[in-house]
């Protein structure tokens, strides 16, 4: 049937079937219907008066931001001089839609809508999506991403009624001094601006949205703006045709649809001297369509730029437009006299309206192939959640992390490592905004932010750090903003780089870097090419290792750092920070956590709280919460620290244990009695450590050691233990101005002695092994736990603030208070550890005294689903996790694992949400904490709260399962 039907088509459209033999040829031909195509240009052909088909050529400048008497205007051009086309310029997108709707229901023909959408609706309407500039997609080494960019753009411009979108510019921009086109290049390699323009075109085309390749026959090099006069293009023939040319002429062989040609004077294509390219035949019909055989639309650039209309008059800028060989007038300053002089001359033969016919067909053919053979009024309605969808988010995040480039990487210093050897200091230049980037840099380790830095005072105010990380930071409002580096701020980039170790992070045009002569000072340097949150917390991820530098520069910024150069580096299994869908879960139904907090805070089971969610490596899910109290004066923040209680047992004593283990400080089958020979002869004697770490050792549950230590009458503290300041002999602080004597901690292991075991060894709950334990390591190591926990792991992992005794280092306004206690240290709690028994001991004990954040705990999560690795680390080995990772004892109707918690054996018990696997992990805390680990499906949660203040009676958060309530949110959010 299909060939009947085109040997019929044969007889009846001969022009139709010669233009199937050519399908490959003609990119306006349309590949699904060429036959209706035809049929459709035909007939509208046959409809038009000279003077409307003069019109079809011209398109007009629209704004959907100018007043009532604008638009009449627009229909006059519609109705009297029956314009083919609109390019929409500043408004917004909801106007831009009632415009489009109006004027094509106004329009005979339908109307050829075009913009210059280069990185996206943004460069002319707003509020609306922007992409990656081209100078930054060039970084970018994986060209599916460029597609992708290009697609997503082309389904924006459909939602806003665009059919030809002028993009992408392809000039190759060799000349950093080049006012007009820099960052809207995709470089200066043309085997790069070619496979880059390719990828963006077939990606929008790939949607229905015609591309524009400009600006032939090239920008790229020149020192002066075609907007405001003529650039003249020094070069001979042969550079031209292999630099400047060597895009189009790839791009001639591609499916482009249409081509702009730029207002330039150059001299070596043999033009009339000062006649600019735009209007000379050489130009468009001898060397673009005939030589290098572009059969697409031909656009001018707009014709009121000074480029072309110094040249000659307005009425007569048309008419040489289109002797030359042009389809379409972009801008015209004046549409009736350029009608009518194109009219007169086709009535004077001058001009054959053959030649005209020839243009209005391919206008017409891009129509149809736009789809507005049918004409189709846009839904105004929700379009700012179609113009900015997660999907571009996501691409975007994808751009960024592909083309922020290594340029520079002395001594391999990046990424960081060695987090334990490392003080660093960040310092913010430029004149926009820096946040994300310091606060993703905090988020890795202690990082100081120092402001207010100059010549005069930057020696004294980086002395104490060995390595600073520069940010420059320029505004990327748009590509034609500064990027250059002020004198002041190379001067001090240059001092502080010989002074200390120097990591540059460029927020701007890699050619902010020219001026640094070759970078023989700074050590380390990173273009990070655009100034907004996403690059910034890339970059910072990159820095650390979370994420690979991948991207190569589009440009050559000094004679060591040429265009294609970067360094590559792998990634260091550190925690990053992104998108939930990133990671396969749904960032809506994660939402539903907001309004399980708002209720907690709303019935006041906790004035505030953390959570925390990490999949496969990756945070996607941080926020905090409400209050420190409920007198709403302090805000929970993401840095807020709270008292961990249990928790410590997992991320304090835990890893402390397994690296015992590993140094054979002990076995699973060792005695009390074999570890510590004090405890021979009582009833500790014989209790294994498998089965204190199992919670099955007959040990009690707890001991209340401090009520001892209390006034039988006042229930205050006893003067005879307690002074209200450090004294020799009363050194653990168990309160603000509150210090218990030395010599009672004895008192507390002789109560441990002394007190009578369970007669069953069932599974009970217990806090005494961790005492007894702590006992273990530190005679073993001669160091502390606090101690030993920040040398062997915490300053490794960069989480410093998961420590012990937190007001040591850290201000009190930076921890959420735990209590108001009035029953022994009767102050409130803040900073000081809640659990009596680890506050008897300083505020260092294996059962708790650890204090931290969401995101802090979660790096000690993650360590373990590593099964010991971390930050390119080896901690433990992965056999040793998997052996306390096991619950040895289900037989015995014990759940625990050594020291982990585990998921419950009865359903009907809600230790968890009972819906992670049985390898899942974790341990929940007495102040309202909550941290849960599943290897299975790589899953992290943290949740902190202080639902003891102001007293611990409260227990309504247990009372209602809102933590593991949350589980199930965070578990229901999986999509796989």
């Amino acid at each position: 049937m299909k060939y009947i039907l085109l040997l019929i088509s044969f007889f009846i459209f001969p022009n139709c079937f010669s233009q199937l033999l050519s399908f490959e040829k003609d990119p306006l031909l349309s590949k699904a219907n060429p036959l209706g195509q035809q049929i459709w240009v035909d007939s509208i052909l046959k409809t038009l008066s000279l003077d409307q088909k003069i019109g079809q050529l011209f398109m007009v400048q629209a704004y959907s931001n100018k007043d009532e008497k604008h638009q009449q205007e627009i229909n006059s051009l519609i109705k009297n001089q029956h314009v083919g086309g609109l390019i929409f310029m500043q408004g917004t997108p909801e106007k831009q839609i009632d415009l489009y709707n109006k004027y094509q229901a106004t329009s005979k023909t339908p109307l050829l809508i075009g913009f210059d959408g280069e990185w996206g609706l943004s460069m002319r309407i707003k509020p609306s999506f922007a992409y990656p500039w081209n100078m930054t997609l060039g970084a970018v080494q994986n060209d599916s991403l460029v597609y992708r960019v290009g697609q997503q753009i082309g389904m924006h411009c459909k939602e806003v009624g665009i059919h030809i979108n002028f993009a992408p510019v392809v000039d190759i921009n060799t000349n950093p001094l080049n006012p007009i086109i820099g960052n809207r290049s995709f470089g200066e390699s043309k085997e790069n601006v070619t496979k880059k323009s390719i990828a963006f075109i077939e990606g929008m085309q790939s949607v229905g949205v015609l591309a524009n390749a400009k600006h032939f026959p090239g920008h790229g090099d020149t020192s002066s703006d075609s907007h405001k006069t003529l650039p003249v293009v020094h070069f001979n023939l042969a550079r031209l045709d292999s630099l400047e040319l060597y895009p189009y002429k790839q791009l001639a062989q591609s499916n482009l649809a249409s081509v702009m040609v730029a207002h330039l004077d150059v001299p070596a294509l043999k033009t009339e001297k000062g006649r600019p390219t735009s209007i000379s035949k050489k130009v468009v019909t001898d060397l673009l369509k005939h030589k290098i055989g572009f059969k697409g639309l031909v656009f001018t650039d707009a014709l009121n730029m000074k480029g072309v209309a110094n040249y000659t008059a307005a009425d007569s800028v048309a008419l040489e437009a289109l002797k030359a060989g042009n389809d379409m007038l972009l801008i015209p300053v004046d549409v009736e006299k350029g009608i009518q002089t194109i009219k007169n001359s086709i009535l004077k033969n001058e001009l054959t309206e053959a030649r005209l016919d020839s243009s209005v067909v391919k206008v017409l053919k891009a129509k149809y192939l736009v789809g507005l053979a049918h004409k189709k009024t846009l839904l105004k309605e929700g379009i700012q959640s179609r113009i900015h969808t997660l999907q571009d988010d996501l691409l975007f995040k994808k751009v960024a992390k592909n083309a922020v480039t290594l340029v520079k990487n002395q001594d391999s210093l990046l990424p960081l490592k060695r987090l334990d050897t490392l003080k660093i200091a960040s310092v913010s230049l430029g004149d926009d905004d820096f946040s994300t980037f310091v606060q993703t840099l905090q988020k890795y380790t202690d990082v100081d932010a120092i402001k207010q830095l100059s010549l005069i005072n930057y020696k004294e105010k980086l002395k104490a750090y060995n390595t600073i990380v520069i940010g420059l930071h320029k505004s990327d409002e748009h590509p034609w903003k500064s990027y250059q580096i002020s004198n002041s701020e190379l001067e001090l980039i240059k001092k502080i780089a010989s002074y200390k170790k120097v990591i540059l992070t460029v927020f701007t045009s890699p050619y902010a870097l020219l001026k640094l002569d070759d970078f023989n000072t700074v050590s380390n340097v990173i273009v990070a090419y655009q100034n907004n949150a996403i690059f910034q917390s890339v970059a910072a991820q990159q820095i650390f290792g979370a994420l690979p530098f991948v991207g190569k520069l589009p440009v050559s910024v000094s004679t060591t750092a040429k265009v294609g150069g970067g360094v590559v580096t792998k990634a260091i299994q550190r925690l990053q920070y992104g998108f939930p869908e990133e990671e396969g879960m749904n960032s809506i139904q994660l939402q539903k956590i907001d309004s399980v907090a708002k209720l907690v805070i709303k019935k006041k089971m906790s004035p505030g709280l953390q959570v925390l969610v990490a999949r496969k490596g990756k945070v996607v899910f941080e926020k905090s919460y409400g209050y420190y109290t409920y007198d709403t004066l302090h805000k929970v923040h993401n840095t807020s620290m709270y008292d961990l209680a249990s928790l410590t047992k997992i991320l304090g004593s835990f890893p402390l244990y397994v690296k015992a283990f590993e140094k054979n400080i002990y076995r699973l089958d060792s005695t009390i009695g074999e570890l510590l020979p004090e405890y021979k002869g009582t009833p500790l004697e014989n209790i294994l450590v498998i089965d204190m770490f199992a919670h099955q050792s007959g040990l009690q549950a707890w001991i209340p050691f401090y009520t001892k230590t209390l006034d039988s009458i006042s229930k205050k503290p006893m003067d005879l233990w307690y002074k209200h300041k450090l004294e020799n002999g009363y050194s653990l602080k168990v309160a603000n101005d509150l210090y218990l004597k030395d010599s009672y901690i004895d008192s507390i292991y002789q109560d441990i002695k002394l007190a009578p075991l369970r007669k069953t060894r069932d599974y009970k709950y217990s806090g005494l092994p961790f005492f007894l334990f702590k006992k273990v390591l530190e005679e073993y190591y001669k160091k502390t736990m606090d101690v030993l926990l920040q040398d062997q792991f915490t300053m490794h992992l960069g989480a410093s603030k998961l420590r012990y005794n937190p007001l040591d280092v850290i201000a009190k306004d930076s921890i959420v208070p735990s209590e108001l206690d009035a029953y022994y240290r009767y102050q409130k709690l803040q900073g000081t550890v809640h659990d009596m028994a680890a506050a008897m001991f300083g505020g260092v004990s294996g059962n708790a005294g650890l204090f931290g954040n969401a995101n802090d705990v979660a790096k000690m999560m993650q360590l373990y689903l590593n099964k010991g690795i971390y930050g390119d680390k080896i901690y433990f080995r992965p056999n040793t996790f998997d052996l306390f990772n096991k619950a040895y004892f289900k037989n015995r109707d014990n759940r625990r694992g050594l020291i982990l918690d585990k998921p419950a054996l009865d359903k009907d018990i809600e230790s968890t949400c009972n819906c992670t696997s049985m390898e899942s992990f974790g341990h929940s805390g007495f102040t309202g904490t909550f941290a849960w680990a599943d290897p299975k499906t790589e899953l992290i949660y943290v949740f902190l709260s202080n639902r003891t203040y102001p007293t611990m009676e409260n227990n309504d958060l247990g009372k209602y399962n809102i933590r593991t309530d949350i589980q199930k949110i965070i578990q229901n959010a999986i999509l796989e």
